[in-house]
């Protein structure tokens, strides 16, 4: 049911249910917010729709390259994170988007490079940036205060011990800066305990909460979720997969005020119907999750899910660069 192409290492997940939700046709055009390694995109243009793809990651450039190889004419890439997909899709030069597909989270093909220093497994330097831009992990754990530090590792990560964590990385960060992961998951596993036994690894929500808020990913999904709504045409399909609670509450949250099914106005007040139209219509209720063989075959499938809508032609909620939506 995956479909990498034969010299990627990432196999993308929920691939016929994405596929299903997209519903791409020839002649369409569709935005792959979270290109990789291209999986998604191969499929959609196997359709003989048309792909614009957006990454902010400078790796994936060899991908693009096949993909564009593989498929003349049907295929670009424009180096954004997919909060810009609105102005991305203006500098593409197509007239009408008929759907948008987000897959979330880091990608197994960046765990697998030690030097993005993503893993607490491998030993590299302390960076996860998904771009070549902006602040690395190793800039947050040496400068950062106590409070900001187990704000995040509690916030992003939910680490429990987040106070007890920020406290080892400061005595330590006194005698040597740290620049490297396997050394900040050293310190982090003793911190806990050496929590060795457990099912997860010592270091996993700490590593977690410093790639989140080195990317901003949160916030960047707010707003290439509104940029989606912003975009899209009357009928156009949004579909996006998930891997951890804090993006698919985001997720969630999202469809749920935007297809009108969330009350409005204060707790202390009587509860009212937003007036404003429904940008979105649900395709199915809740979130459709990996099937046994797929979670069998692909890690990353066991946490995945999809939520997939249509857009609708009431006017966007949201807002794009401070500016109204719509």
């Amino acid at each position: 049911m995956t479909d990498a192409s034969p010299n990627s290492p990432h196999a993308p997940v929920l691939l016929a249910e994405v596929i299903e939700a997209l519903a791409p046709a020839p002649g369409d055009v569709v935005i792959d917010a979270t290109f990789g390694a291209g999986g998604y995109t191969r499929a959609i243009l196997k359709t003989g729709a048309q792909v614009v793809a957006l990454d902010r990651d400078p790796t994936v450039q060899p991908h693009a390259d096949a993909v564009a190889d593989d498929f003349p004419g049907q295929f670009q890439l424009i180096r954004t994170p997919f909060s810009g997909l609105a102005g991305a899709f203006a500098d593409s030069g197509k007239a009408k988007l008929d759907g948008a597909v987000f897959d979330i989270g880091v990608s197994s093909m960046q765990l697998d490079q030690a030097e993005r220093g993503f893993s607490f497994m491998r030993d590299g330097p302390l960076d996860m940036r998904m771009s070549d831009e902006g602040a690395t992990a190793a800039d947050i754990v040496n400068t950062w205060d106590h409070g900001p530090l187990a704000h995040i590792f509690k916030l992003y990560g939910e680490e429990r011990q987040s106070g007890r964590v920020a406290t080892a990385i400061l005595r330590r960060r006194a005698e040597q800066p740290f620049t490297r992961t396997l050394d900040l998951a050293e310190v982090v596993e003793k911190a806990l305990g050496g929590r060795r036994g457990a099912p997860i690894h010592p270091a996993t929500r700490v590593f977690q909460a410093l790639r989140i808020a080195v990317n901003d990913e949160l916030g960047e999904l707010e707003r290439g979720l509104e940029a989606a709504e912003a975009t899209l045409a009357p009928g156009g399909r949004l579909a996006v997969v998930t891997f951890h609670s804090l993006e698919d509450r985001i997720v969630k949250a999202f469809l749920t005020e935007r297809t009108g099914n969330s009350p409005a106005g204060s707790r202390h007040a009587p509860m009212a119907v937003d007036p404003r139209k429904p940008s979105f219509t649900l395709q199915f209720k809740g979130a459709r999750e990996a099937g046994d063989e797929e979670r069998s075959t692909n890690p990353r499938a066991r946490s995945a899910k999809l939520r997939a809508a249509v857009r609708t032609d009431a006017p966007a909620w949201g807002r794009i660069d401070g500016r109204a939506a719509g």
